[in-house]
């Protein structure tokens, strides 16, 4: 079991916000579309909450979101279900990003000193501050996607760790000063369907632009035990109560997003790149943008 205390990444007004981004909606069309004025919409956007539950349905309705879900998140009573069932070791690595946290996660096998590594957080001071005792040894490096707050601490990481394989996905120039996985220790691209295995468990790549066009989500699993649960590291795709912002393309995001619901066990376990731990079953059940 893990007890999380991460904060959600988001409120009503991020995911209000998301959605109307996501629609290429503008706040006097939902108006006009939902019956809610425009200015209840500014303000909601803007964190000032004046919303009735009523206003909330339509709103929900417009931007095609899940309204149970919409209205949890909106009295703040978005639940967060029990994490239990995983065949390793996970440790989230949480470091403060804005008001909230951006995660990093060792995989390991219980009672090892050695694992693998998801995403490298923003610097290697902070990352270095959560870092678990036990764990002394990294075998891999995967990466979800290149933005600050996962790779700043790539470099020295790899500096600290020697050698380090790093993994990421297709379409990153490892010549990028925000990754320079190339330059230290070398890099490789990781494709759709790719697998690895280590020790008892299995990496696989899946590919899930949308947030930005060079994006990976995780399946780390453990092969020999075919009923177990497995972990979903979804970056910045699907976050507890959220999902990201379809910088790149909002289509190829829903895309990616529909996929993740449409294809994996519910009892997947989720660890995002921002905030708690969550289940792929209670995201499909809640979460604004299940629908």
């Amino acid at each position: 079991m893990v007890i999380e205390y991460a904060p959600l990444e988001d409120e009503l007004g991020d995911v209000l916000d998301k959605a109307m981004r996501h629609a290429c909606c503008t706040e006097q069309a939902l108006a006009e579309h939902s019956g809610v004025s425009a200015e209840k919409i500014h303000d909601a956007i803007d964190y000032r909450y004046e919303l009735t539950a009523g206003e909330l349905k339509r709103l929900a309705v417009a931007l095609g979101l899940n309204e149970p879900g919409l209205l949890a998140l909106a009295q703040n009573r978005y639940p967060l279900p029990e994490i239990s069932g995983l065949p390793f070791c996970l440790y989230p690595l949480r470091t403060p990003h804005g008001i909230g946290v951006a995660n990093a996660y060792i995989v390991a096998e219980c009672g090892q000193s050695s694992g693998i590594l998801f995403d490298a957080g923003s610097d290697y001071a902070q990352i270095e501050r959560v870092w678990p005792k036990r764990i002394r040894k990294i075998e891999a490096i995967f990466i979800t996607h290149v933005e600050t707050e996962h790779t700043g601490g790539l470099e020295e990481l790899q500096r600290i760790l020697g050698r380090v394989p790093v993994f990421f996905p297709e379409g990153i120039c490892i010549s990028d000063t925000s990754a320079r996985a190339g330059e230290v220790g070398g890099g490789f691209a990781m494709g759709e369907g790719a697998r690895l295995r280590y020790g008892a468990f299995e990496v696989r790549a899946i590919k899930t632009p949308g947030h930005t066009e060079a994006h990976n989500s995780y399946v780390v699993s453990a092969p020999a035990l075919s009923d177990a649960t497995q972990l979903l590291v979804s970056g910045d795709l699907i976050f507890a109560g959220s999902a990201g912002r379809g910088y790149f393309c909002a289509q190829s995001f829903a895309d990616s997003l529909k996929r993740l619901f449409t294809e994996l066990p519910g009892k997947t376990v989720i660890a995002p790149g921002h905030g708690p731990l969550t289940t792929l079953e209670n995201e499909r059940l809640h979460n604004p943008f299940s629908k």
